[in-house]
């Protein structure tokens, strides 16, 4: 997985249409049981090359219940966005992710992580690509739908502090999804 990961950080494939230029952000280990499939790194990510270290990921935390040290685990939790490197600033927010990252890299990631039990996927992007025509009409559904994609894959909204208007009109969130991600999550780290 060495050589893997050395691969993926120096790739530029899309190098002409990231306006921070490439870096690949990820952080995996042979021996992770769980891996969280984002969007993409936002600006402080790209700066930083820690995923998840923003607002976003310290929400994240909270809603799989784990501490910074565990969520940082490499041994324990795998974090792979759909794409890898920062897209550029769109009208709403960031770009969507680059659509050349997950074929080109998903797979081998995967192969080389022989212990994975749980794929969260954190947004449209990430659950359109792996639940394909299994996802609901929408993400609300999807992740309402949660039960159906188990025991391998976990649907979430994306935590970003922009989508504190979908938590507060969907509350059932909070109260369901987040304890069984929870419990769900405790007993495999």
């Amino acid at each position: 997985m060495e050589k893997l990961l050395k691969d993926i950080r120096a790739c530029e494939v899309c190098k002409a249409h990231l306006p921070l230029g490439p870096r690949p952000i990820v952080a995996c280990h042979p021996d992770a049981k769980i891996i969280i499939i984002g969007q993409a790194p936002g600006t402080k990510v790209h700066e930083t090359g820690v995923p998840w270290d923003d607002p976003s990921g310290r929400q994240l935390r909270k809603w799989l219940g784990v501490s910074d040290e565990v969520f940082y685990d490499e041994t324990k939790i795998a974090l792979v966005p759909m794409g890898f490197c920062y897209p550029g600033k769109g009208k709403g927010g960031d770009l969507p992710p680059r659509t050349e990252c997950a074929p080109l890299w998903h797979q081998q990631l995967w192969d080389s992580m022989p212990n994975l039990e749980l794929i969260i996927l954190i947004g449209t992007y990430a659950q359109k690509y792996y639940l394909k025509e299994q996802m609901e009409k929408n993400l609300t559904e999807t992740v309402k739908a949660y039960k159906k994609y188990a025991p391998k894959y976990f649907p979430l909204p994306h935590p970003s502090p922009r989508n504190r208007f979908w938590l507060t009109k969907n509350p059932w969130f909070d109260i369901e999804v987040v304890e069984e991600l929870q419990k769900m999550v405790s007993k495999i780290v």
